[in-house]
């Protein structure tokens, strides 16, 4: 299985982990500003997921799995340390391996993380099944049954052609409907409560639930009431999602990177 993937800059690593259904361009959703401020970045889209190749079963996509994948990652490009930059999926997936290996991660950046700490999900059973389904259907399908009929009118165009440029990146759809049954219901780690141990600095970027009531914002200040050097950013009321601003989540993490004793090549 061969994962697909790119490096742009130099100075300390900063490895980007993308979101379910999503691809190494949505994290900092194309944005250089962290390159052009001195700091390498990995991004590589997740097993099944862009233009990286399908797991090898339809089953192979728990958490296990993922962070297998980024263990490699960090293997192939001789990486013992990094900083993580995760968002949904990859918030998880970042966090359990931070938890696992905490003197690999120098710094954490955890964007609009969902997992609560077990294999239950706030979005039901049937509405994963009901997006994987619909995305065997095509991406048309997909976007209709993904942006949900409730959300304010002024964000549904933009949430609408977000979806539809990120989908039809995918080269295996079917494998990201296989993700889709899966890794809603795989654990990353056991609870919440490990977080309190956890002396990384973590910025934790949460979004409000207007525009995006599935990464929930009260799960973004749980990870932050827990995280001992946490900080939480999030948008102003009425503003757009931060997680959906490449620019000016970029300064962001940079900014706190320097803070936190992460400074870039040319600091």
């Amino acid at each position: 299985m061969a994962l697909s993937g790119e490096t742009a800059g130099e100075g300390p690593p900063l490895v980007l982990l993308h979101g379910l259904s999503a691809t190494r361009r949505n994290v900092v959703q194309g944005s250089r500003h962290l390159v052009k401020r001195g700091y390498l970045l990995v991004a590589y889209d997740a097993r099944g997921h862009g233009s990286s190749s399908p797991a090898p079963d339809a089953s192979d996509y728990e958490y296990v799995d993922l962070i297998a994948d980024l263990e490699r990652v960090l293997e192939q490009l001789e990486l013992e340390r990094a900083v993580l930059v995760g968002s949904s999926m990859g918030a998880a997936s970042a966090m359990a391996f931070a938890l696992a290996q905490p003197e690999r991660v120098p710094a954490l950046v955890q964007i609009t993380p969902a997992y609560t700490g077990d294999r239950t999900t706030r979005v039901p059973p049937e509405v994963w099944a009901r997006l994987a389904s619909a995305l065997e259907e095509g991406v048309d399908s997909f976007v209709d049954a993904s942006v949900p009929h409730d959300m304010p009118e002024r964000w549904r165009g933009v949430a609408r052609e977000a979806t539809r440029q990120r989908m039809e990146r995918h080269e295996h759809p079917e494998a990201v409907a296989d993700a889709l049954r899966v890794v809603p219901f795989s654990e990353a780690f056991d609870g919440l409560e490990p977080l309190r141990s956890l002396e990384i600095p973590t910025l934790v970027v949460g979004s409000r639930d207007g525009p995006d009531s599935v990464h929930p914002l009260e799960v973004a200040r749980q990870y932050a009431e827990r995280l001992p050097r946490a900080e939480l950013l999030v948008e102003a009321e009425d503003e757009t999602p931060i997680a959906w601003r490449g620019a000016r989540l970029s300064h962001g993490i940079a900014d706190f990177l320097e803070r936190s004793g992460v400074p870039p090549q040319s600091a």
